[in-house]
């Protein structure tokens, strides 16, 4: 009889702890099934860009040109700001946004770029990986700036990495987004400054970041985080 009623006793807890348990469950889950920004492969960078110049070709052979005569005319100006934005850090974009963007003041917006740099490095690795381009400083060791890269040339993922960044955060700061999408711009070119890409390195990573962020608004995740930042921006302001 006792063992009944212990077990009716301990069925009983169950059936009440039960949904409780499943509504903590939920409230500790992510509301959504996939919190990926990109799906995997997408976008598809062999897909969408054209091949890099033929080695040998003249079309190879005037882009070396070009990074020859860029290199040779760098000022010393040029050449401290390329290696400040080589460092791809988002912070450096208070430069245009204001003092107010810095670590630590907006975390949500913070998160959502480390993601969204983390996220795109798969899609832009891929396409090096097949084209396999060398570098403008490989063809021609007089255009060497500091350290050589392990990564091939084509397409620069500076020039993409700033594409995305200057796309994303211009989103979140509207009323700078002439301003913000210049510096962008001026990332990818510091790589032909400096020796590191072709000047069509550099256009197909410009091409290959708005495809990406072209893929990450059309994620739920993304833009659940991405109104979370702009409340975060607008509250602080």
């Amino acid at each position: 009889m006792n063992s009944k009623v212990a077990s009716s006793n301990v069925q009983l807890r169950f059936n009440l702890l039960f949904p409780t348990f499943l509504l903590l469950l939920c409230l500790a889950s992510p509301l959504r099934a996939d919190d990926h920004y990109l799906e995997p492969g997408h976008p598809d960078g062999v897909a969408l860009l054209a091949p890099p110049p033929a080695p040998g070709s003249a079309e190879e052979a005037a882009d070396l040109q070009m990074s020859r005569e860029v290199v040779k005319a760098r000022t010393s100006a040029e050449t401290t700001t390329a290696v400040e934005d080589m460092k791809l850090n988002v912070f450096n974009f208070a430069q245009v946004i204001g003092p107010e963007f810095q670590p630590g003041k907006f975390p949500k917006t913070e998160a959502l770029l480390a993601k969204v740099k983390t996220e795109m490095r798969p899609c832009v690795d891929a396409a090096k990986e097949h084209w396999q381009r060398l570098r403008p400083y490989q063809m021609d060791p007089t255009l060497a700036f500091t350290r050589p890269e392990k990564s091939t040339s084509y397409p620069s993922g500076h020039s993409s990495v700033g594409t995305v960044q200057s796309l994303v955060l211009a989103e979140l700061f509207p009323e700078k987004r002439e301003a913000i999408l210049a510096l962008g711009r001026r990332i990818g070119w510091d790589r032909v400054l400096t020796g590191y890409h072709f000047y069509t390195d550099v256009q197909a990573g410009r091409v290959m970041g708005q495809a990406i962020v072209r893929e990450m608004m059309a994620s739920p995740a993304f833009q659940h985080d991405l109104a979370e930042a702009k409340a975060e921006i607008a509250a602080a302001h």
